[in-house]
């Protein structure tokens, strides 16, 4: 069986891109076709055979792919897959649009209806000029995104939250399968390049005291800012791993308690899991693959009570939730925490639920299932 693979941008790293390792596990030989690629900001991807761009790769500035926005149907629309059985797209925006021909199947691993577009519209576009200004453009991708999403012959969210927004937002059904937690599988760690490498070639060592931890990419959806805001007032240390377009702006209002380490190789990520108090993680997110990171090495999680992690973390067990979702509530959480005793066990157990290997047989099942 030919298979193909499609995401809508290489140029970052996150739990996404973690997702599309898995795959590239599952089919080794798969190409893997994208709107842009960006080889010095995503090293992960050298493990793939071969890496499509389209031809948004030529244009100037393609690094800054909001620029292109409108061109983003087309772009993927052009790509011919009439050699491969199966196409899977993995998308949070374009990617499920591709054009497949009868005969090759196109299943679609759904990170979330285009979050700019439907659930994260407000926060996108809260500037009343900017969205005077790109409300055309908006009406034109919300049209073509909800045709888009017709076109796969079968859906699959990362969570029952995703599916929940797949049927309200482009009114199809979907099933669940849950990402993988790979961080713990050193086979996988050893069998790829170093995710990134510190310019610097400064080797990180985690601290002897203790320190809460997030791991996260810097961009405002995912709140960080909560986080550093209550920190300051608790004066509690903070590491802060990942990057991301509010880099400067969160270091800025970031107290001598907090540290912001950039990216790390995989390696030196583990270390740092291992020895932290816990993950504090105050953003809304579609699953949150982090959460489930931190326990699988028997850490408990501080985060939002909102979005995908109310189906990772067991309240009370492996973590503690917040809400409303603001500093002072994410401060009474934190002096909770520091009197609520956890059994690293449960952590690890919960973890386990969400192996690469229950990941790979569940996949396989829905391709089999499919023919």
């Amino acid at each position: 069986m030919k298979v193909a693979l499609v995401y809508d941008r290489v140029n970052k790293w996150g739990g996404a891109e973690r997702l599309l390792l898995a795959l590239h596990d599952i089919f080794p030989d798969a190409p893997l076709y994208t709107a842009v690629y960006s080889a010095k900001k995503a090293p992960w991807a050298e493990v793939f055979p071969k890496i499509i761009p389209s031809f948004l790769q030529k244009f100037p500035f393609s690094a800054y792919h909001e620029l292109y926005a409108p061109l983003m149907p087309l772009a993927f629309e052009s790509f011919n897959f009439s050699r491969y059985d199966l196409v899977i797209s993995v998308t949070s925006e374009a990617a499920k649009g591709i054009i497949t021909v009868p005969g090759t199947r196109h299943i679609c691993y759904m990170l979330t209806p285009t979050r700019y577009l439907w659930s994260g519209y407000k926060d996108y576009f809260k500037n009343e000029w900017i969205r005077f200004l790109a409300t055309p453009i908006v009406e034109y991708l919300s049209f073509w995104d909800k045709q888009a999403a017709q076109r796969p012959d079968k859906i699959i969210a990362i969570s029952e939250e995703v599916k929940k927004r797949i049927k309200k937002y482009y009114g199809r059904s979907s099933q669940v399968i849950y990402p993988p937690v790979m961080l713990e599988n050193r086979r996988l760690i050893n069998s790829r390049p170093s995710n990134f490498k510190n310019s610097s070639s400064i080797i990180h060592h985690p601290p002897s005291e203790p320190y809460y931890l997030i791991v996260s990419r810097l961009v405002p959806y995912k709140k960080i800012d909560i986080a550093i805001k209550a920190f300051n007032k608790l004066g509690l240390p903070l590491k802060i791993i990942g990057t991301g377009s509010q880099k400067n702006r969160l270091k800025a209002m970031a107290g001598p308690n907090i540290e912001f380490l950039g990216n790390l190789t995989d390696e030196e990520l583990v270390k740092y899991y291992k020895k932290c108090v816990a993950l504090v993680f105050p953003g809304k997110e579609d699953f949150g693959l982090t959460v489930l990171e931190a326990q699988s090495f028997g850490k408990p999680v501080v985060a939002y009570e909102g979005g995908g992690v109310k189906e990772t973390v067991i309240s009370k067990k492996t973590g503690l939730f917040f809400s409303p979702q603001t500093e002072k509530e994410l401060m009474e959480k934190i002096k909770e925490f520091q009197n609520t005793r956890f059994d690293s066990k449960d952590a690890r157990k919960q973890a386990k639920k969400f192996d690469i290997e229950n990941f790979k047989r569940r996949f396989l099942e829905v391709i089999e299932s499919s023919n």
